[in-house]
Formats: structure tokens, sequence, C-alpha cells
């Protein structure tokens, strides 16, 4: 069993950004999907599972020739916990499992080694979730234990809310890397990331 795989969210309507498919905006000479990717294959050992929804093809057109699994998430437009659901089911076995967001160019692929390295010296039975202050960020890393636990409400299943309902069963890790709490959800956001990334775009 591969000891890191992740989960990367790909299927959101990306209305805030207007008409523009966020996913498929350029960061440097690629998708910012298939940045996102990517990244997450040269951080961990395992698999990558893209769950898929809003305009599905163009964003597996985007990862083409990527060793990733595809999982298409057919509620797509009930919201991220039903991708998660998607991932949850269709992903490989994996002792620890990175749920992350395709919108987070932001992130480095340093930045996923030391979260996966404070989430192994901690309470690897626990989920992982990098925090800033109040901020929740993103990936999460939930063990292969709590993978069915986090199926068990059919009506809200996923992370946000049962990581609120069971406290003692998360960890946050303390991180000041700007990439877990930074996503391109607007235009004013894509604006920001250009800024910063005119300086340079590394993994």
């Amino acid at each position: 069993m591969d000891k890191v795989g992740a989960i990367i969210l790909a299927a959101g309507l990306s209305r805030r950004m207007g008409e523009r498919n966020k996913l498929l905006l350029p960061i440097g000479d690629v998708p910012m999907i298939r940045h996102v990717v990517e990244t997450y294959l040269t951080a961990i050992d395992g698999e990558v599972c893209v769950v898929t929804g809003f305009e599905a093809v163009r964003i597996e057109t985007a990862l083409s020739g990527l060793p990733v699994r595809l999982v298409h998430n057919h509620q797509f437009e009930k919201g991220q916990p039903f991708s998660v659901q998607a991932g949850l089911i269709g992903a490989s076995e994996t002792e620890h499992l990175l749920i992350g967001l395709g919108d987070q160019p932001q992130l480095t692929s340093d930045d996923l080694r030391t979260l996966i390295r404070a989430h192994l010296a901690a309470n690897t039975a626990k989920i992982s979730i990098p925090h800033q202050g109040k901020i929740r960020g993103n990936p999460i890393i939930v063990p292969a234990d709590m993978r069915t636990r986090l199926l068990t409400d059919k009506t809200n299943p996923g992370c946000g809310k049962f990581t609120r309902a069971n406290p003692d069963l998360a960890q946050y890790i303390p991180l000041l890397q700007p990439g877990f709490f930074n996503d391109i959800d607007t235009p004013a956001a894509l604006a920001d990331f250009q800024r910063i990334a005119s300086e340079g775009v590394t993994r």
C-alpha cells in the first residue's frame, strides 16, 4: 500500500470567477488544475485522484498524459461535500490521504512535504488540518481508518461537518506558508496571485 495518496477536488461550478472556469486559467504555461496536480505528483509517493464534475471533459483534457485516476462526481451541483464523497469512494487505498483543492496554485511541493512530515510526527490516527490563527487551510490529511467514517453522513459527507462535530478526531497543524490558505475563487484573488507569481512560480 502506498504511504501517501491524494484526492484533488476539481468539480466545482466556478461561479465566483464569472464566465471563466478558474481551473482552466493559465498558471505559467499550463492550466491551473494541471499545475496543481503536477505539484502533488512531485510531493507524494501514492496515487493522485482527481474528482471532476463541471466541464469534466475540459478538465480531463487539461490533465492529459498525467498518471492520475479520474473520478466523476455526478452530484457536483450539490457542492463540495459530494465531491469529497466521490473521491473517498473512488480513490485507491493508502495509509494517509491528502484531500486538496484544484484552485490552490500557490501551494508548492515543499509546502505539501512540510504538512506530511508534521502529520507523521503527530497523531497519525487523527485528521490533520493546516491552520493559521482561526483560519483552516487545505489540503487536510485523512488516515486510512477514517475514510469510512467520513462517508457515514449521506446528507453532508466529507470532512468539514465531521471534524467540527468530532474535534477529538482532528488536530490542527500550525503553518505559515500562504499556499495553504489562498485559493483562487474570484478575479481579485487571481490578480493577487498573478502579482505574487510574477516573481516566479515554484513547485
